[in-house]
């Protein structure tokens, strides 16, 4: 049985819907621009390029964009190890279910990010003109 699209793991899949209709892009060599850690939750936040849409908003392509930028957050945190990081990290990230909640892996070469979370929400969706 094919693993479920990672967007069904959302909360809030509505905003990634509504840019990239029923194909959401998959999460495989996805340039990592950002991972953060909260006391609050406790939470880890990913930030992540995703390829542009086929049929973008008017809005972005009137103003040139051409990376889709996306933050996932992670409440709940009950596991979480990280090994290596780095700069520049292009990675695969996968979301599977775990119990009651979400469990996300991040790979990439040098950098491997595990955690186990409650819940898994789109906290932004916004996009830019990448040089």
């Amino acid at each position: 049985m094919p693993p479920e699209p990672w967007p069904t793991h959302l909360v809030n899949p509505q905003g990634l819907k509504a840019i990239y209709g029923a194909k959401p892009p998959p999460l495989t060599a996805v340039r990592l621009r950002q991972l953060t850690l909260h006391e609050d939750g406790p939470a880890l936040t990913l930030r992540l390029d995703l390829p542009y849409p086929a049929d973008p908003p008017w809005k972005w392509a009137a103003q040139g964009f051409n990376t889709v930028q996306t933050e996932l957050a992670f409440t709940g945190l009950s596991a979480l190890t990280l090994h290596g990081f780095g700069t520049e990290i292009t990675a695969d990230v996968t979301l599977t279910a775990a119990g009651d909640g979400v469990a996300v892996h991040v790979t990439a070469p040098g950098t491997t990010v595990e955690a186990v979370a409650r819940t898994v929400y789109l906290a932004a969706l916004r996009a830019y003109a990448q040089e």
